[in-house]
């Protein structure tokens, strides 16, 4: 059974050793995400599109110009009756028109729109900024999540590993007291036991890791999705010392939430100005260039040609739409309240969510300092109960709960460490402060 667990072991520990493994902060991992992730990738084209669709062009500042042609015919029976009573008959009579020109067409004035339109554009353009940077947000979120998961779970290992070396030496010392007599089969069988409960957590912690791994490389986008990755940190560190109200100042100022709810409010205002738009007359200008041909195939006139410029403007003013103006108007302004009423409830979540996240950072860290003492303390406990039981003073059942104890202590201070680290994370995130992770110091 016991050379069973070292074969299973190995087939995981030899993939670490055969490979050679890429080095990595938390730096690097932002820093090839930036550059290969796919939902990044797909919201800068987004912004680009929005990019391109700020222009004078599309907010109507400028005319339209048309070239046209086309060509028409008739094939007619024609019958003409005189003043002297005769009668003159023609068949198939085919008369052609041939025409070609060029036309302008341009909107001068339409009561502020085209001003309205461009300014909407802009606000647009903005906008496709903003999700760029909400999706790099979540990025950064989740990669720096990932990166000191990945730690954590490193970290779990090593002590697994150690758990494993600490029941496999007190296997070692019943069998030997066992052989010579001064042990009890139970003792032995209670030891291996353990000890094939310890491997077994082993086993699954290396699949964890596993997971942890691949979830970091398709988070980069890496093409080998299961690369071997080894981490520059080999602890996971936080920030004690993040200060409440500059957390809360930068999240007023610069949450993407807010400023595209901001935006929003923007953009229903502008909603209201393209309908009263509709208050105001409109100027529209046209002018054209052209040649027309007309065959004929009976009269006088054999065929006629025109070359020549026409042009004209067109006034004009909507006097009455069945006071549809006044109704949307009037919505256009509730809607102006009801984008004013999410961005006061989304300023209001941020402060909820906020006080929430401050109080578990708080927790967490003192959590984490206790934690710290009882690792210690677990550590000189088990050191004195294998001395203990090396001497024959202490029981295996004894020995076992010192060692779980030890564990358990281990276990704790990496999630307590881990979920302090989190809740640093959101709170860089809801202040808008995510991009320092960029730097390879924090």
């Amino acid at each position: 059974m016991k050379k069973y667990l070292f074969a299973i072991l190995l087939l995981f520990i030899l993939p670490t050793v055969s490979q050679a493994q890429n080095i990595y902060d938390l730096s690097r991992c932002i820093q090839e995400g930036l550059m290969n992730n796919y939902d990044i990738r797909i919201s800068r084209n987004n912004e680009q599109v929005s990019d391109n669709n700020m222009t004078i062009g599309n907010a109507g500042y400028l005319p339209t110009v048309d070239l046209t042609s086309g060509y028409s015919g008739t094939s007619n029976n024609v019958k003409q009756k005189l003043e002297s009573g005769e009668t003159n008959t023609s068949n198939g009579v085919n008369n052609q028109n041939l025409n070609a020109g060029i036309n302008l067409n341009w909107t001068i004035f339409d009561g502020f729109n085209i001003q309205t339109n461009y300014n909407r554009l802009k606000e647009l353009q903005q906008m496709g900024k903003l999700d760029t940077q909400l999706t790099i947000e979540t990025f950064i979120a989740d990669i720096t999540s990932e990166y000191y998961n990945y730690i954590q779970q490193t970290i779990r290992l090593k002590n697994l590993k150690s758990a494993v070396k600490l029941s496999k030496e007190r296997l070692r010392i019943v069998e030997a007291r066992y052989e010579i007599g001064a042990g009890s089969r139970l003792d032995m069988q209670q030891a291996r036991v353990d000890f094939n409960s310890d491997s077994s957590q082993l086993i699954k912690q290396y699949e964890v890791l596993y997971t942890s791994r691949v979830l970091l490389n398709k988070l980069m986008a890496q093409k080998k999705i299961d690369q071997m990755i080894e981490t520059k940190d080999s602890v996971i560190i936080y920030n004690e010392f993040l200060d409440q109200n500059d957390i809360m100042q930068g999240m007023l100022s610069n949450n993407t939430f807010l400023l595209l709810s901001d935006k929003n409010k923007k953009l229903s205002v502008l909603d209201l100005k393209t309908v009263q738009s509709e208050n105001y007359p409109y100027l529209k200008f046209n002018a054209g260039y052209g040649i027309t041909k007309n065959i004929y195939n009976t009269g006088t006139i054999d065929n006629q040609r025109t070359l020549g410029l026409n042009y004209g403007f067109t006034v004009g003013l909507n006097l009455f739409s069945g006071f549809n103006r006044k109704r949307k108007q009037r919505n256009a302004k509730i809607e102006i309240e009801n984008r004013q009423l999410e961005y006061e409830q989304t300023t209001l979540s941020l402060k909820a969510d906020l006080a929430n996240m401050w109080m578990a950072y708080r927790n967490n860290i003192e959590l984490t300092n206790l934690e710290k003492e009882n690792v210690e303390t677990a550590r000189e406990n088990h050191e004195i109960a294998i001395e203990r039981y090396k001497l024959g003073d202490l029981s295996g059942i004894e020995l076992r709960e010192a060692q779980n104890s030890l564990l358990e202590a281990e276990e704790r201070l990496v999630q307590a460490e881990f979920n302090t680290k989190l809740c640093e994370i959101s709170l860089m995130q809801i202040s808008g402060q995510l991009l320092k992770y960029m730097d390879a110091d924090n």
